[in-house]
């Protein structure tokens, strides 16, 4: 009797049916290579957009990139905590301000944040870099008050002058400071250097941080995954 013949070139030959699957094999490996790279260099890919936003100056780019929900209680945070250890260091002062300088100073801060970190300010400090508005020059003496720049000297001899009117005290000292840190920041701005190659890492599966220098000013962003592949920006640690 005749053996029947199969063409192995027949579609449903055994070799064409394993050879399809191996071919599908091969496209799922392949398939879920692209996917885990895709999803792994997503964070790399938006610091890269980033950088070239702010090298062009596209502030609606970088300005939609923050989480303002997250990014804003930060700040305040940083800032009011750096506050109360500077306050520890000088009881003289703590004790003549008592609880009504505490409150002021917290204040400003609160509402020199709330005022400068806003999608529309945020845009506009990075479209005209180097020139400081007003949001900009209260947010940089916040920053300063926080960290243990402020004339104590004149502090304690504007208390004794007001009779402890705090409000009074800060107030001129929030304006001696503003004038300060406005040139403090056109001279950054014209002076200071940016970062040509910031460190970028990995800080958890969906946390990705760009380390670096903004204008002489050491900064570090951290990203938080959205989705996939989207990041958005949910702390910037201050200096």
């Amino acid at each position: 009797m005749d053996q029947l013949y199969l063409d192995p070139y027949l579609p449903s030959s055994p070799l064409r049916l394993h050879q399809g699957i191996d071919f599908m094999k091969k496209l799922i490996v392949l398939l879920i290579v692209i996917a885990v790279t895709i999803y792994a260099g997503s964070p790399y890919y938006s610091a890269y957009q980033l950088k070239k936003a702010y090298d062009a100056k596209d502030g609606a780019t970088i300005s939609a990139a923050i989480d303002y929900e997250q990014v804003r209680p930060s700040i305040q945070n940083q800032l009011t905590e750096q506050f109360a250890v500077t306050m520890t260091k000088y009881p003289l002062v703590a004790e003549l301000g008592g609880e009504p300088l505490k409150e002021a100073a917290n204040s400003f801060i609160m509402q020199a944040v709330a005022g400068a970190i806003t999608p529309q300010n945020i845009e506009k400090v990075i479209n005209t870099q180097g020139q400081a508005n007003t949001a900009t020059k209260e947010l940089a003496a916040a920053w300063a008050i926080a960290s243990n720049q402020v004339d104590l000297k004149n502090l304690i001899q504007n208390l004794i002058i007001h009779r402890g009117d705090v409000n009074a005290v800060v107030k001129n000292q929030m304006q001696q400071i503003m004038e300060k840190q406005a040139d403090e920041l056109e001279k950054q701005a014209v002076q200071g250097t940016d970062s040509d190659k910031p460190k970028l890492s990995y800080c958890g599966i969906n946390c990705f941080t760009i380390s670096g220098q903004v204008k002489g000013y050491p900064l570090t962003i951290e990203m938080q995954r959205e989705g996939l592949i989207n990041w958005k920006i949910v702390d910037i640690v201050l200096p």
